[in-house]
């Protein structure tokens, strides 16, 4: 189960190695370093002022957001990409180990987990909801390149001369998309919340940076989806529109609100 480059023909094994004949995976080595990273640049953001959320309380909440990830990522796809089958074979609901992850179901569930963990500690909600916009892009960024180690949620077949041969999608070149939205969503929101972080004035808004991060994944995600293969039993919801735009728009539209609440803040202050 190798991936191939169109014309220079190296070949990735999504399998890194085996302890005790075990295999271990790039995607589960990009969820294990990405909680790690997160964690640690969540301590860093919410001692910024006015924030100033306790470094107990970030440590106490990464458990909480794991599981809101895994959960919501989980029943995300389920609902969102296959219920269909799923709906016939409810116990492989449960076989999260034969893949299938939805990134906005993950969005979800993470906000759920933020909800009940602020009303529990008492803590600002918008606060931590900034500081985790911030820090997510992180995550999508390994996330996207376990995805491309993988070989799968590929794109769709190109000329270009950077056209990767995928193991499970047939003899033609196709867009490595998983690697269009580790550089968009990953690397470039990363950088352009982080360099807001650094504005003090900003960051009094609560809310600014769920509103951005929202904003700007949804318009990335809207804009990569048409290099990238839709699922093969979904296809396009109407038209050239995918489930992914659909849901990305949702994100667009939540975005939107934040940023409007937040102008709305400025004005009356």
């Amino acid at each position: 189960n190798m991936m191939v480059y169109a014309f220079s023909y190296i070949s990735i094994d999504p399998v890194i190695f085996s302890v005790f004949g075990l295999p271990v995976y790039w995607y589960g080595l990009s969820y294990s370093v990405s909680i790690f990273l997160a964690w640690r640049y969540l301590l860093f953001l919410a001692k910024y002022p006015p924030r100033s959320i306790p470094s107990a309380h970030i440590n106490d909440f990464i458990f909480w957001a794991l599981i809101g990830i895994v959960l919501g990522g989980r029943l995300g796809y389920v609902f969102f990409y296959g219920w269909d089958y799923f709906s016939n074979h409810l116990i492989e609901i449960f076989y999260t180990w034969q893949g299938g992850m939805s990134f906005h179901g993950g969005i979800i569930g993470v906000s759920i987990a933020i909800i009940i963990f602020c009303l529990k500690k008492n803590i600002s909600l918008l606060y931590l909801g900034d500081c985790c916009a911030s820090a997510a892009p992180i995550g999508i960024f390994l996330g996207r390149l376990a995805n491309y180690l993988n070989g799968e949620l590929y794109g769709r077949v190109t000329t270009m001369p950077w056209g990767v041969i995928f193991p499970d999608a047939g003899p033609h070149p196709r867009h490595p998309s998983q690697l269009y939205e580790a550089f968009l969503e990953g690397v470039v929101l990363f950088v352009f919340l982080y360099y807001l972080n650094k504005k003090e004035k900003i960051r009094k808004y609560k809310g600014f940076y769920i509103g951005m991060f929202f904003f700007l994944y949804g318009v990335f995600r809207v804009i990569i989806e048409n290099f990238r293969q839709p699922d093969a039993h979904i296809g396009f919801i109407f038209g050239s529109f995918t489930m992914g735009q659909l849901l990305s728009v949702g994100m667009i539209a939540v975005g939107l609100g934040f940023i409007i609440y937040v102008y709305c803040q400025k004005k009356s202050s």
